[in-house]
């Protein structure tokens, strides 16, 4: 499915990995809408941005919790820029959360963001794909899946939600909708990262260094492009590090 003149959807678009992600799809000259929750001001830049490239653009505030915002969203940036052919389940929370210290706010708040939102979005989103009998939805999720993060339960925990509703969608929507996941590895360091575990990450990983947004974008921009014959796979984006 060639992006050109189609409708992209990223949603926590305006800044990160999910910015990377609304330029890339911008530059194969997709029409591209974003969502964001606080960051009100790196939306408008990031429209800005997309506009530069010579597409139709669009940010809309959304707490991907709340159903009625979700429709919302799908309805105006439909309304505004046409069918949605690509959806990016980006918008996500990243708690630390040491087993002790978990409360069942940090549980529903990861579940309800990480897994529920893209839930309601695809949800949103997979009647007129199949109405138009063509869409994409790519779901960002976590090499830590496979080996979870001890402080971040909640978190490893949604996204091994999220990737289990991956392939759970690949087989309701198909034959007109792909879903596939981009299992990520370290694109960005958290803020406040100590050097020595930055250091000691990076021996780890067969690649010797961490990824990029754009890594992830192009990883987007090929299972929405190039591979009209994968749905229900998750591709890693980690440089290897899984495997350590």
């Amino acid at each position: 499915m060639l992006l050109k003149g189609r409708t992209a959807l990223v949603t926590g678009g305006a800044i990160r990995v999910g910015k990377a992600i609304a330029l890339a799809a911008a530059g194969r000259g997709a029409n591209v809408a974003i969502t964001f929750r606080t960051s009100a001001a790196e939306a408008d830049a990031t429209v800005s941005e997309l506009h530069a490239r010579g597409v139709r653009a669009l940010a809309v505030r959304c707490d991907q919790r709340d159903p009625a915002q979700v429709e919302a969203v799908v309805r105006e940036v439909e309304a505004a820029l046409g069918p949605i052919d690509l959806l990016v389940n980006n918008a996500g929370i990243f708690r630390r959360t040491p087993f002790e210290d978990a409360t069942l706010e940090d549980w529903d708040a990861h579940l309800e963001v990480n897994l529920r939102g893209p839930w309601l979005f695809a949800k949103a989103v997979a009647p007129g794909m199949k109405q138009h009998r063509e869409g994409v939805i790519v779901n960002l999720l976590d090499s830590g899946v496979s080996r979870p993060y001890a402080a971040y339960l909640p978190y490893i925990v949604s996204k091994g939600g999220l990737e289990t509703l991956t392939h759970g969608l690949a087989r309701a929507l198909g034959p007109e909708v792909r879903v596939n996941g981009i299992a990520i590895g370290t694109v960005l360091w958290p803020d406040e990262y100590p050097e020595d575990l930055k250091r000691a990450y990076i021996e780890k990983t067969p690649l010797k260094r961490i990824g990029t947004p754009e890594d992830v974008a192009r990883a987007v921009l090929y299972l929405t492009e190039e591979a009209e014959f994968v749905t229900g796979a998750v591709l890693p984006i980690d440089g290897g590090r899984r495997l350590s």
